[in-house]
């Protein structure tokens, strides 16, 4: 990898995700050579990955370089490397681009999609967790209405202009609601010679509740903005199987040549850290400061790490401020490694949860306050923009927002990529 070796101890963090890049950058140089590895050499903001998938936003107003924020960061070294074990008695990490030592590890490798162990689900079906994925899906919506306007065939027609959508937390009733509106206000335009009004966007939910983890107002909420949208909400729907063309449910059999998956993640594993002691449900269990059952030197945050407590016996959500928040403890804990300062344990600070359903349709929920509709709309589009990394970013997507909201004009319907399944 090239990495010098000097007389600091190495941090070596796998994963530039929230936790990872908030960790490396509260990092004390001084004290640590730390070393960053990441698939891409660019962080996701992944809550907005469903504007990217439905032509809102291009892929670079929500990805941004990771050497760049870390120009001037001394004793740091970034490198694009897919991991593939780890051992942990030599403490090294073996990668497609070579191996390197560690002195301290962090894991913080995210999540990925979590499909049940149904194979013919994860062959045919659309994930959309990385910013590949949602261009794959933004060029397969459109490529299906292209197909459309060309076939004679009333039953492939109807198969091509049928959106199945399973899961029906923030993912999936965010993009049910952006495929909503791009029926009712974006392709009666592109396509006059489509009858759009027979487009059905179904959204699939396991639960009785839409954003089960939200408010029951939020959930209310949320199935009612979308109804409005056009969106066909389904309940107590269990997707069994999926061939390419039949959704397979406990009730409802739908024809459908794209269905997206949003209905679970799972921990992103590396192999050689997690077994049956120190693992639970595709996590790593960790202890209140994050270190990883078994080991004095291996830690991780984020989805990836379970933190089970007698008073959070479910261990915290995994959502991007758990990640932020551990991240920045972690950092501030190996600081004060060389002081001797004592560490301290990880809280979960829960600042509320919030999900757009369309324009000026939203529903948040803060502690002691619970909103919907255009107030709590604006809340979101704040909230996003001030996250989001990089100035160019938050310029170029609330520039793409103010567009879209006085002309429902989403510019980026662009098949740059043809998408092809993989069979």
């Amino acid at each position: 990898m090239n990495i010098p070796d000097i007389n600091l101890k190495r941090i070596v963090i796998i994963g530039g995700g929230f936790g990872g890049l908030r960790l490396a950058k509260k990092l004390t140089t001084q004290n640590f050579q730390v070393v960053l590895l990441d698939r891409h050499n660019y962080h996701t903001f992944q809550p907005l990955l469903y504007q990217v998938a439905t032509a809102g936003l291009e892929p670079d107003s929500i990805a941004h370089a990771i050497r760049t924020i870390f120009a001037k960061k001394e004793n740091f070294f970034f490198r694009i490397a897919n991991v593939e074990k780890v051992d942990t008695l030599d403490q090294k990490i073996y990668s497609d681009i070579g191996n390197i030592h560690y002195d301290y590890l962090i894991i913080a490798t995210g999540s990925e999609t979590n499909y049940y162990g149904n194979e013919n689900i994860q062959k045919h079906s659309m994930p959309m967790k990385t910013v590949p994925e949602a261009l794959d899906l933004r060029s397969l919506i459109l490529q299906n209405l292209e197909s459309a306007l060309l076939t004679n065939d009333l039953d492939e027609r109807y198969r091509l202009m049928n959106y199945v959508i399973v899961g029906g937390g923030p993912t999936g009733v965010e993009l049910a609601g952006a495929m909503g509106e791009l029926k009712k206000h974006v392709l009666p335009n592109d396509y006059p010679d489509l009858d759009i009004r027979r487009m059905n966007v179904h959204l699939i939910q396991a639960a009785d509740r839409l954003l089960p983890t939200m408010s029951h107002n939020a959930s209310d909420k949320a199935r009612k903005y979308l109804e409005e949208l056009g969106v066909q909400v389904w309940f107590n729907t269990l997707v069994k199987d999926y061939d390419g063309i039949h959704v397979d449910t406990d009730g409802k059999d739908l024809k459908a040549t794209t269905l997206i998956w949003t209905a679970g993640v799972k921990g992103a594993m590396i192999p050689g850290v997690g077994n049956d002691e120190n693992a639970k449900g595709g996590r790593l269990l960790v202890n209140e400061f994050n270190l990883v059952k078994g080991y004095d030197n291996v830690y991780a945050i984020g989805d990836i790490a379970l933190m089970i407590t007698e008073k959070n016996p479910q261990g915290d959500p995994m959502v991007a401020q758990v990640a932020i928040q551990q991240g920045q403890l972690l950092a501030k804990n190996l600081n004060h490694l060389k002081s001797g300062k004592p560490m301290k344990p990880f809280k979960y600070n829960d600042k509320g949860s919030m999900a757009t359903i369309g324009r000026d349709k939203a529903v948040v929920d803060l502690p002691g306050w619970k909103f919907a509709g255009w107030f709590a709309w604006l809340v979101w589009m704040f909230v996003h923009l001030v996250s989001l990394v990089g100035f160019r970013n938050k310029v170029i997507a609330l520039m793409n927002w103010v567009v879209q909201y006085f002309q429902y004009n989403k510019s980026v319907r662009l098949i740059i990529r043809p998408y092809r399944k993989k069979h």
